[in-house]
């Protein structure tokens, strides 16, 4: 399942949400911290995993 990192722009806080695609797309993201919805999201790294070995 992927994560996406977002800041809000009211506290200032970074957190981390693991969503499905359809949830990210779906869901309105709220900080943890203050409730706000003035988030933005982070470019975060990402891994792929696949079957073959190389």
């Amino acid at each position: 399942m992927p994560s996406y990192d977002y800041l809000c722009e009211k506290c200032g806080s970074t957190f981390t949400l693991m969503m499905t695609l359809v949830e990210h797309e779906k869901t309105k993201v709220r900080c943890p911290k203050c409730k706000s919805a003035r988030v933005k999201q982070q470019i975060g790294s990402f891994q792929a995993i696949t079957s073959k070995k190389s």
